[in-house]
């Protein structure tokens, strides 16, 4: 039998990847420290919990009455996929599961594993049921497996071969098979806020000995800093703990001292879709501090300004429309002061831009007209327009009625004919209902003008 050895990080190693046979993890006593980790490891490492009620910010799965709690209580773990982000506990959380359920853990990860590694693993895990033990496969980064790689899972999940444990930062809905997704439940886990971030600076100051010398500032800028990721706030921890200070660091000390963590966010993937979701909601909702509040994060995490330009500029026309005509102008001009200007001077119009759709009357009538004009011209095929408003450039034209009956509305008392311009055969349509506010409480009592004026000259 292969010796087992467990690494920093908690992970079941030896042989038993690669053709021997590991025994499942014992569990371990019900304490934080069971034994006195090396003075050289890792914070981060030396204070993993070693019980799932241990572990912080994720109460509604691991709390009395949290979804994995009473998956446990029923001895029915289910292959799950652990969605969140980066330091808040998905590795912790599937080596405790191991342990709680008897289950031998083994760990790979998508990026440095292939299909030859996932075979050898499904083959231990059979030996391992053969000899009436069970496998909890943890798969780190497991949206990093292609297609292949992730069906390869499919036969051994749903034969029980293994208890499958993924994790990964990406949304589930995109990033991993369908029929995988449909042979786990998804556990979305909580970026660590403020009350968590605060038990793990507890936990450190009890592990390390020594309170942290940061001001009751210092100490609420150290966790912001963190961004909700644990083993990130850990690792602050330790710089910290190695400064040489005579007094209490505040917030403008501590933001000169350590570097500040990287705005999660990607171009291409999630983050950027909810971000612009925000900003769009927020600039609908009349909210111009939210709205700004979103820009900028887009700006930090370094979106393109350009893509923020053309997404306004279609707002102004969807959202704000004949509410404030001035509205899409001022985008156009927005966007073409950022490309005379460039960074960082330009961005200001932008900001400028945000603020004044923010503020302005809303109306999406345009937008509305725009679909059910749409939706008739497809459903009346390809009817002529009245005869009476074509033109007759030939006498054959005129000959036969093209032009006939014209009223030239400059002619007509108050520049108004009231001719229809439908097609003959097609009734009137009404596509375009001003909202009644802004510039459309003009324009929806000019409309009801025009409309009495119609029926009076066409009865």
């Amino acid at each position: 039998m292969a010796a087992r050895r467990t690494t920093p990080s908690g992970t079941t190693m030896g042989e038993d990847l690669f053709g021997g046979q590991a025994p499942p993890l014992e569990r371990e006593p019900s304490t934080m420290h069971p034994t006195r980790p090396a003075p050289n490891q890792p914070l981060a490492d030396r204070l993993r919990p070693n019980r799932l009620e241990d572990v912080v910010g994720q109460a509604h799965l691991l709390g009395p009455d949290g979804t994995l709690t009473r998956m446990l209580e029923r001895g029915s773990l289910a292959s799950l996929i652990l969605w969140g982000g980066p330091g808040v506990g998905k590795t912790t959380i599937a080596r405790l599961l191991a342990q709680a359920a008897g289950l031998r853990f083994v760990q790979l990860s998508a990026v440095f594993s292939g299909v030859a590694d996932l075979k050898k693993a499904f083959e231990n895990a059979r030996r391992q049921a053969e000899a009436g033990g069970g496998t909890l496969l943890f798969v780190d980064e497991i949206h990093r497996f292609n297609r292949a790689q992730q069906d390869g899972f499919l036969p051994v999940v749903e034969d029980g071969t293994i208890v499958l444990v993924g994790a990964t930062t990406e949304n589930p809905s995109f990033a991993l098979n369908s029929a995988l997704l449909s042979r786990c439940q998804v556990m979305v886990l909580n970026r660590l806020d403020d009350p968590a971030e605060e038990a793990l600076l507890a936990r450190a100051e009890e592990e390390t000995g020594r309170p942290l010398p940061l001001t009751e500032e210092g100490r609420a800028t150290l966790r912001a800093m963190a961004d909700g990721d644990g083993r990130y706030l850990l690792n602050m921890v330790e710089q910290i703990l190695s400064l040489k200070t005579d007094a209490p660091l505040d917030a403008q000390a501590l933001a000169r001292l350590l570097a500040k963590r990287a705005v999660l966010y990607d171009r291409d993937r999630e983050e950027h879709y909810n971000l612009i979701s925000a900003l769009h909601k927020s600039l609908r909702g009349s909210d111009p501090d939210a709205a700004l509040y979103w820009f900028a994060r887009m700006l930090e995490g370094g979106e393109d300004p350009r893509y923020l330009a053309r997404r306004m500029t279609r707002f102004a026309a969807e959202d704000v429309g004949m509410a404030d005509p001035h509205a899409l102008p001022l985008a156009i001009a927005a966007w073409e002061t950022y490309e005379r200007l460039g960074s960082p001077e330009g961005e200001l119009a932008l900001a400028q831009l945000v603020v004044h759709l923010a503020t302005a009357p809303k109306s999406n009538g345009v937008y509305k007209a725009y679909g059910a004009a749409r939706r008739a011209a497809k459903a009346t095929g390809s009817l002529m327009p009245p005869a009476h408003i074509l033109n007759a450039p030939t006498k054959l034209m005129k000959d036969i009625g093209y032009g006939k009956g014209y009223q030239y509305d400059h002619d007509a008392e108050e520049g108004f004919s009231g001719q229809n311009y439908f097609p003959d055969g097609m009734g009137r349509q009404t596509f375009y209902n001003p909202s009644g506010r802004g510039f459309e409480r003009e324009i929806s009592h000019r409309l009801e003008t025009l409309a009495r004026l119609r029926d009076r000259r066409q009865s």
